[in-house]
């Protein structure tokens, strides 16, 4: 993860404390610099040691700091795993999210957002005990430390509800506009669950609606063959944008449909 100002590495395989930082991990995927295969063997390692399905999280770094010499700085002021110390940072768990889709899995993109989202810690009335804050706001961490397991804290408080919005509508569902030949155009590049047969999404643009059908008949996570406009099939996977005050159709097919 870093270096200590005597040379002295932070974040090792062989380190007592974090040993494991899903930053770091993340981010060697999401720069694309790092070596493909060592990149994913990282993200193997995240799901191994920091994603924990039944308590609902993704950690942020293991083990957490306690007693190490060298002082890494204000986040040893928390008691092992709660927030940013072994807890969730919300920041890091979405990079992970985002560094899955890059990765063009879509099941464990989508799977991980769902541990992530408030609606999914206020389930029943067990989790909303648990989770102790609002199920309509992303928290910025969530505890990793018995007796307070899978609670929430800093709602209101952090960016990562942007991060949240961009990696389930830019990454999984892909929907974006770019600049393209003197005008914006539609772009859809999915990356989805296979179990994601079909869904449909509307994008407003000024007094114009685009009402898009995504199908993927062959289960893939990602791939698109081919994009129509009102029937007419396009050259590419931009979608040409007009404020003509009509509706427009676009059709996503993706690949092997």
């Amino acid at each position: 993860r870093a270096y200590f100002d005597d040379g002295t590495p932070l974040g090792t395989a062989r380190a007592d404390e974090c040993r494991i930082d899903a930053i770091a991990q993340a981010w060697s995927v999401l720069s694309g610099r790092g070596d493909p295969d060592r990149a994913r063997r990282a993200m193997e390692s995240v799901e191994e040691q920091l994603v924990r399905w039944d308590d609902g999280l993704i950690k942020l770094l293991t083990p957490p700091f306690d007693k190490m010499e060298h002082d890494p700085g204000y986040i040893k002021g928390y008691v092992p795993g709660v927030r940013e110390n072994g807890g969730q940072y919300t920041h890091a768990a979405l990079w992970v999210a985002l560094a899955y889709a890059r990765l063009g899995d879509g099941d464990e993109a989508h799977s991980l957002l769902g541990l992530i989202t408030p609606v999914g810690h206020a389930l029943d009335r067990d989790a909303v005990r648990r989770y102790m804050v609002e199920p309509y706001a992303i928290a910025a961490d969530v505890y990793a430390k018995t007796p307070h397991v899978g609670r929430g804290g800093w709602t209101w408080y952090t960016g990562s509800a942007a991060w949240f919005h961009r990696v389930a509508l830019r990454e999984v569902l892909g929907l974006r506009t770019e600049w393209a030949d003197g005008g914006r155009r539609l772009v859809v590049d999915p990356c989805v669950p296979k179990t994601w047969t079909s869904y449909r999404m509307t994008y407003r643009h000024g007094e114009t609606d685009y009402a898009i059908e995504v199908r993927n008949p062959r289960g893939a996570n990602r791939g698109v063959a081919r994009v129509s406009l009102d029937g007419q099939d396009l050259p590419g996977p931009g979608v040409p944008l007009e404020d003509d005050g009509r509706r427009h159709e676009v059709v996503v097919t993706m690949i092997g449909g």
